[in-house]
C-alpha cells in the first residue's frame, strides 16, 4: 500500500485553521483503508482547538500501525492562549467528539460538561491528566502584592478543587496541576474577587489559613436571579443579547450548562463538582430597588426589600436562612463596633446591591461588616439597617438619649450663638434669594462670649446620669473656651464694644472703662502671659493630684517634684518645711523667679560636677529638683514621664526667663516638639486616658485643640495648613462625628478675625447631621445658613437645604415652631411648600399635595393631581366652588400647562357652559339660538372625548363617572332647550350632539328614543 505523506502534510496545512475531521475528502475514496482510518480519529471542528498528535500525525501513525488510535500515549488537548490537557494513560480517541467533550475558557477547563454523558471514571477522557491553564497574571496582580501571594492562592485554589498542584509560572502565566477524573477545574470569577479583597484587606487576615466559605456544605445562593426567583440561564442570555462584547458566544452554553446543574436542588454528589458551593452567575448587570416603603424593614426577612412585583407578599426561599454572621468587638460609630472592617457589598445579589445612606444616619449594607480574628472568614449575605451614632454626646450612662442633655448640649449654645450680633447678606444663587448668615464679633467681646459658653456648659455638667466620658469633654471644653479667652482677648480695644444683647450694652461699656482705662500698655503681655499661667496650673491639676495619690508617702521629695510640675509652690514649700528641710524650703519659694537664683544653682551644680562630688550620697529625687531649679528641664524630666501640658509649663516656668511673651514660649515649645525632645500634645481623651493610647498617639495624629490655639496665638499669620485637623472631633473628643462645640468654637475664632477659612465643611456637615439624626432640621438649616458662600459652589446652600426640607419633612411639618423658625430665617416659601407637596403626594394626601404644589407655582404638576385625583372627587361631594377656585387659579399660567384645555379648562367650560344654558345672566357667554347652543355643545362633548383619549387609563373610574355627569347634564339642557320653534334639522343635530357625549347607556338609550319619537312624529307630518 502506498502513501504520499509528502503531498498529505501539504493539503492538511491548507485546511489547518478549520480543523476538518481527519482528512476528509483528501483521502482517495476508492481507498477503504482510508474509509476506516477516517473513521478511528476524534472530531475537531472549533477554531483555535489542536491536538498532540496532531489529527495529521494521528493518520500517519494509524496507516503504519494499525490500532494505534486506540492506544495513544500522552494525547494532548489544547488551545491556543487558553492553555491544554494532557492524558497520562493510553487513551482511544477513535470517534471522540472532542467538539462537546473538551472545553477550555478564561482560566478554567470543562471535560464532559453534562453530567448524562459523562463515561465511569477510567473510562473515556474522564480519568488522570495534567492540566495547564494559562492566567492572565496582569489582572491578578497589583503594585502592593507579591508574587508569593499569588502563587499561594493559586495553590489553594488547586488544592480546593481536589486536584494536586504542580507549579505556577508568574511570567508566562501557566498554571500546571494534575486530577485524577474531570468536572471542572480553574480559576472562576469568585476566586478573582477573593484574591481582590484579600488583598484590600491583607493587613486584617492570616493568609496561611484556608477560609472557609461554606462550614456545613450547604449551597448558598448569591446570584441576583436566585433571590428574584428568575431563571440564571435566561438573564445570562437576556444579558449576552444585550452586551454581547462582555463574553465569548461560545461560554454560554457552557457556564449556561452549569448554571442548570446548580438550578437541581438535589444534585450534589462527588461527580456533580463538589468543590464548587457557588455557580458561576453573571453579577455585572444591575437591578433596581423596587417596591420601597419606608419602614418596611425587618430584621427577621433580610432582602424582602428586593422581590419584584409579581412575587411581593410571597415568602423568599432561601437556601441558608440566617446567611452569615460575625461577632465584633471593637467599638466603632456604627453600631458600637470598631477596627478594620469591611462590609461585602459586592457579592450579595450579583454587585446589584451597594451601601446607601438613609436619613439620620441610617445605613443599610448587604451584610454584618466582617473582621473577625477566628480561623476562617466568610462573606455575609444578610441586608443589615444600622444606625450611625451621631448622638453620642447626648446620651445618659444607660446609653438612653436624654431630653435634658439634648436641651442644655445642643440647643442652648445655638441659642446662645442666635443672640449675638450677625450680619446677614443677600446673595442671589440663580432664581433664589438667601440671607446667609455671618456671626459678627471682635476680641474685647471673647470675654463675655467665652462665659456665655462656660455657663452652658457647667449647668450641663449638673445633669444626673452623665458618664465619665461625657463629664470629661465637658470639661475639656470650659478649659478651651477658658484658654479663647485668655489668648485673644484684646484688652486695648477702646472703641465701639459690641453687644450680646441690648439689654447689657451700656452696663459691659461702663466696667471695661471702669477696669481697663489706667492699665499700662506694655503690662498687658505680662497680664496675658499670668492668665495663661494660672489656666495652665487649673488645666494640670488633675494630673497633680492622681499622681500624688499614687505616691509613697514616705518618699515626700517626689511629692515636691510631683508639686512644682503643677505650680503648686505653696504646696511644695510647706511639705519641705514640714519635713524639716528649711534649705529646700527656701529655694523652692524662690523657684520661677529671678533667673538669678536659676543662674546660682546652675553654677553650683557645675561646681560639684567638676570638683568630683559623688552625687551617690545625694538623694536622686533631690538632685532632680535641684536640676528642675536650675532651668535644666530636659535632665529633671530623666526617665520622668510626663504629659505635655506640664512640659509646657515647665518650659515656661523654670526654663524660660518670668518676662518671655507667650508667642516665645509656644515657640520654644515647638521647637522642642519638632527635635523629639517634649511630649506630643495630644487630645485630653488620650492624655487622661490609659498610658498605652498617649505612647501610640503619633506626630501623624491630630493634636489637641489647644495646641492648636497657642500655635494660633503664635503666629501673625491668618491663613493655616492645620485648620481641617483643628476642628476635626478627634481635636477634642474621642468621639469622631462629634461636632457641636467645636462649630461654635470655628464660629467665634472666624468672627474675631483670628481664622480665616473657607473648605472647613466637613466640620459644618458634621454639625449638620449631629442635628438632623436628632430632629432639629429648622437649626440645621441655620447652620447651613452660616456656611460661607463660594463661587465655585454657588448652589452649595440652595442644595443643602433643599435636600433637608425634602428628606426631613414629616419630621419639621408637624412641629409648627421648626417651621415658623425656618421661615423667619428667610427660606423661600416656594421651596417650603413644594417640599410639602411632594411629602403629601408620597403619603397618598393628594388634596394637602395640590394645595401646595399651587402654592410652589408647580403648575403641572397640581394640574395633573387635580385632574386625575382630585376634581371629580369634589364634583361628587358637590363642591363645585371649590374646584372653580383651584381651576381659576391655574387658569392664568395655562400657557405653562401641558394639556390645559383637555384637562382642568374642562371644568371651567362646563360651569360656564352649565350657566350659560341655564339662562345665567352672570354667565360670561350668552347663548341665544339653539344653534349657537349646540354649536358649543358640540365642542365641549368633543373636549370631553378628546381629555378621555388624553388621559386614558390616568383618570380613575370616579373620574369618568364624573366626566359622564357633566356631559348628561349639558346634554340635558341642551335638548330641554329644543322647542317647537325650531327647525327638524336642528333638532336631529341636537340629538346627534348627545349620541356623541361620554354618557352612559341607559341614557343614551332615553335619548335615542326620544329621538326615534321626533323621528316618527316627522314621518307622520310628511305622511299628513
Amino acid at each position: 500500500m502506498e502513501f504520499d505523506a509528502g503531498s498529505f502534510f501539504d493539503v492538511c496545512t491548507v485546511h489547518n485553521c478549520k480543523k476538518r475531521r481527519a482528512l476528509k475528502g483528501l483521502i482517495t475514496p476508492l481507498n477503504e483503508s482510508m474509509r476506516e482510518t477516517e473513521a478511528s480519529l476524534p472530531i475537531l471542528y472549533s477554531p483555535g482547538y489542536y491536538t498532540k498528535p496532531s489529527l495529521e500525525e494521528l493518520v500517519a501513525q494509524e496507516l503504519l500501525d494499525p490500532g494505534y488510535c486506540t492506544r495513544v500515549p500522552n494525547f494532548t488537548v489544547g488551545r491556543l492562549g487558553y492553555g491544554s490537557v494532557r492524558f497520562l494513560e493510553k487513551t482511544d480517541v477513535r470517534g471522540l467528539d472532542l467538539d462537546h467533550i473538551v472545553k477550555f475558557y478564561k482560566h478554567e477547563i470543562v471535560v464532559y460538561s453534562d453530567e448524562n454523558d459523562k463515561p465511569a471514571v477510567g473510562q473515556g477522557l474522564n480519568k488522570a491528566a495534567e492540566v495547564v491553564l494559562v492566567l492572565d497574571t496582569e489582572l491578578l496582580k497589583s503594585k502592593d502584592r507579591k508574587d508569593d501571594f499569588l502563587v499561594k492562592k493559586v495553590k489553594q485554589s488547586t488544592e480546593r478543587q481536589g486536584a494536586r498542584f504542580i507549579s505556577f509560572d508568574l511570567t508566562t502565566g501557566e498554571w500546571k496541576f494534575l486530577v485524577d477524573h474531570f468536572s471542572r477545574f480553574g480559576f472562576g470569577e469568585d476566586d478573582e474577587e477573593d484574591i481582590v479583597m484579600d488583598d484590600a484587606d491583607g493587613e486584617m487576615y492570616d493568609d496561611d489559613k484556608e477560609p472557609s466559605t461554606n462550614m456545613n456544605g450547604i449551597e448558598l445562593s448569591h446570584s441576583l436571579p436566585a433571590h428574584l426567583r428568575l431563571d440564571p440561564v435566561k438573564m445570562r442570555e437576556m444579558r449576552l443579547l444585550m452586551f454581547p462584547h462582555e463574553e465569548e458566544p461560545e461560554e454560554l452554553s457552557h457556564k449556561a450548562s452549569i448554571s442548570k446543574e446548580y438550578a437541581r436542588p438535589l444534585q450534589n454528589s462527588a461527580q456533580a463538582m463538589p468543590h464548587r458551593s457557588t455557580p458561576p452567575i453573571a453579577r455585572k448587570t444591575p437591578f433596581p430597588l423596587l417596591e420601597y416603603k419606608h419602614g418596611s424593614f425587618d430584621a427577621n426577612s433580610p432582602g424582602s426589600i428586593l422581590m419584584v412585583q409579581q412575587h411581593k407578599g410571597m415568602p423568599l426561599k432561601t437556601i441558608k436562612a440566617e446567611g452569615f454572621k460575625l461577632d465584633l468587638k471593637h467599638e466603632t460609630p456604627v453600631s458600637t463596633n470598631y477596627a478594620r472592617n469591611i462590609v461585602d457589598a459586592g457579592l450579595f445579589m450579583g454587585k446589584s446591591f451597594r451601601v446607601g445612606w438613609g436619613p439620620n444616619g441610617i445605613l443599610l449594607h448587604s451584610g454584618a461588616p466582617v473582621g473577625s480574628g477566628s480561623e476562617y472568614k466568610v462573606l455575609s449575605s444578610v441586608v443589615s439597617l444600622e444606625k450611625v451614632a451621631f448622638d453620642n454626646f447626648v446620651r445618659d450612662e444607660n446609653n438612653k438619649v436624654s431630653e435634658e442633655l439634648v436641651e442644655s448640649a445642643l440647643i442652648s449654645p445655638l441659642n446662645f450663638h442666635k443672640e449675638i450680633n450677625h450680619v446677614k447678606e443677600e446673595v442671589r444663587i440663580g432664581p433664589c434669594k438667601l440671607k446667609l448668615l455671618k456671626l459678627e464679633a471682635n476680641c474685647s467681646m471673647l470675654s463675655d462670649i467665652s462665659h456665655g459658653y462656660c455657663d452652658i456648659i457647667e449647668r450641663q455638667l449638673t445633669v444626673p446620669g452623665l458618664s465619665s466620658t461625657t463629664r470629661l469633654g465637658l470639661t475639656h471644653q470650659v478649659m478651651t473656651w477658658e484658654l479663647i479667652r485668655v489668648l485673644f482677648f484684646d484688652r486695648k480695644q477702646k472703641g465701639q464694644v459690641e453687644s450680646l444683647g441690648a439689654d447689657n450694652e451700656e452696663d459691659m461699656m461702663q466696667d471695661m472703662k471702669e477696669v481697663y482705662q489706667d492699665v499700662d500698655q506694655e503690662a498687658l503681655p505680662l497680664m496675658r502671659r499670668a492668665e495663661f499661667s494660672y489656666w495652665l496650673r487649673e488645666s494640670v491639676s488633675y494630673h497633680v493630684q492622681n499622681q500624688i495619690s499614687s505616691l509613697n508617702d514616705s518618699d515626700y521629695l517626689q511629692h515636691v517634684f510631683v508639686f512644682l510640675t503643677g505650680r503648686q509652690l505653696d504646696e511644695a514649700v510647706q511639705l519641705a518645711a514640714s519635713k524639716g528641710d528649711v534649705r529646700l524650703a527656701c529655694l523652692l519659694s524662690q523657684a520661677g523667679g529671678s533667673t538669678v537664683n536659676r543662674s546660682d544653682i546652675s553654677k553650683q551644680l557645675d561646681i560639684w560636677r567638676k570638683k568630683g562630688l559623688d552625687f551617690s550620697f545625694i538623694e536622686n529625687d533631690r538632685v532632680r529638683l535641684y536640676e528642675l531649679l536650675a532651668g535644666n528641664i530636659h535632665d529633671a524630666l530623666h526617665e520622668v514621664d510626663i504629659d505635655w501640658r506640664r512640659f509646657l509649663g515647665l518650659l515656661m516656668w523654670y526654663k524660660l526667663p518670668p518676662d518671655t511673651s507667650l508667642p516665645i514660649a509656644f515657640r520654644t515649645y515647638k521647637h522642642f516638639l519638632d527635635e523629639g525632645r517634649a511630649p506630643y500634645p495630644v487630645p485630653l481623651f488620650i492624655d487622661e486616658g490609659p498610658s498605652e493610647e498617649a505612647i501610640s498617639w503619633n506626630a501623624d495624629k491630630h493634636f489637641d485643640i489647644s495646641f492648636y490655639l497657642m500655635l494660633l496665638h503664635s503666629s501673625e499669620e491668618r491663613e493655616f495648613s492645620f485648620l481641617k485637623a483643628m476642628f476635626s472631633a478627634f481635636s477634642s473628643t474621642p468621639d469622631p462625628l462629634d461636632y457641636h462645640m467645636i462649630w461654635h468654637q470655628r464660629a467665634v475664632l472666624e468672627a474675631v478675625g483670628v481664622i480665616k477659612s473657607n473648605d472647613l465643611h466637613v466640620l459644618d456637615m458634621g454639625f449638620v447631621s449631629q442635628l438632623l439624626s436628632l430632629g432639629k432640621c429648622h437649626w440645621a438649616i441655620y447652620v447651613v445658613l452660616h456656611l460661607p458662600f463660594r463661587e465655585d459652589c454657588q448652589f452649595l446652600h440652595v442644595n443643602l437645604i433643599r435636600e433637608i426640607l425634602f428628606q426631613y419633612c414629616e419630621i419639621w411639618s408637624s412641629d409648627e415652631s421648626q417651621q415658623q423658625f425656618i421661615e423667619d430665617l428667610g427660606i423661600p416659601s416656594e421651596w417650603i411648600h413644594e417640599a410639602l407637596a411632594i411629602y403629601y403626594n408620597y403619603n397618598g394626601d393628594l388634596p394637602k399635595a395640590l394645595e401646595h404644589f399651587l402654592q410652589c407655582a408647580n403648575w403641572q404638576k397640581a394640574h395633573t393631581i387635580f385632574v386625575t385625583s382630585v376634581a371629580h372627587s369634589l364634583y361628587l361631594q358637590a363642591k363645585h366652588s371649590e374646584i372653580w377656585r383651584i381651576a381659576t387659579s391655574m387658569e392664568d399660567h395655562k400657557s405653562e400647562i401641558e394639556n390645559w384645555e383637555l384637562g382642568g379648562g374642562i371644568y371651567i367650560s362646563y360651569y360656564l357652559m352649565r350657566n350659560s344654558l341655564q339662562g345665567d345672566t352672570n354667565a360670561m357667554t350668552q347663548l341665544d339660538s339653539l344653534q349657537s347652543k349646540n354649536a358649543a355643545c358640540q365642542e365641549f362633548v368633543s373636549q370631553l372625548n378628546a381629555s378621555l383619549a388624553v388621559w386614558d387609563r390616568k383618570l380613575p373610574v370616579d373620574a369618568r363617572l364624573v366626566y359622564s355627569k357633566m356631559g348628561s347634564e349639558i346634554c340635558d339642557l341642551l335638548l330641554s332647550a329644543v322647542g317647537e320653534g325650531a327647525s327638524r334639522d336642528e333638532q336631529f343635530s341636537c340629538f346627534d350632539t348627545a349620541f356623541s357625549a361620554p354618557v352612559p347607556e341607559d341614557v343614551r338609550s332615553g335619548h335615542l328614543q326620544d329621538a326615534v319619537y321626533l323621528f316618527t312624529s316627522f314621518l307622520s307630518e310628511i305622511a299628513t
